[in-house]
């Protein structure tokens, strides 16, 4: 059997809030209220389970999103409309700006719950080769 993740959780002060930011920035869709997690699915079948937690028990995490050049168009005009800071780097010092690495684009931001997160075009490390095939042997 091959090994995908299926879902993680991510902390938010207001699990709706923050589903609905990602959701809304992607055009994607949130699900309905299940127990204490609103999920949102991403086109890989994995979903982000969005669930409230007091905000001091938030630890902030980072979250990259690989998407096409459409969608980071999209998203982009998204970030600039709503007037989200966002950056070109992970350490916050080129705001306002988006990067041009490995040949693709990407963009940092804040969540509603403080997570920072990441739009790619391309992986880091350029282009993705053709995936070999998963034979679930270990070497």
């Amino acid at each position: 059997m091959s090994v995908e993740l299926n879902h993680t959780i991510v902390h938010a002060r207001n699990n709706r809030e923050s589903a609905e930011f990602f959701a809304d920035l992607l055009n994607l869709e949130t699900t309905a209220e299940w127990g204490p997690f609103i999920a949102v699915g991403l086109s890989n079948g994995v979903t982000l389970d969005f669930a409230t937690v007091p905000a001091d028990s938030i630890t902030p995490q980072h979250y990259a999103f690989l998407v096409s050049e459409e969608e980071f168009d999209a998203a982009y005009a998204q970030i600039q409309q709503r007037g989200v800071e966002h950056y070109a780097d992970p350490r916050r010092q080129q705001p306002g700006t988006i990067n041009h690495n490995d040949g693709g684009r990407g963009v940092y931001f804040m969540d509603p719950a403080g997570h920072a997160m990441e739009l790619i075009t391309v992986p880091y490390g350029g282009r993705r080769a053709p995936a070999a095939p998963n034979t679930g042997a270990r070497s």
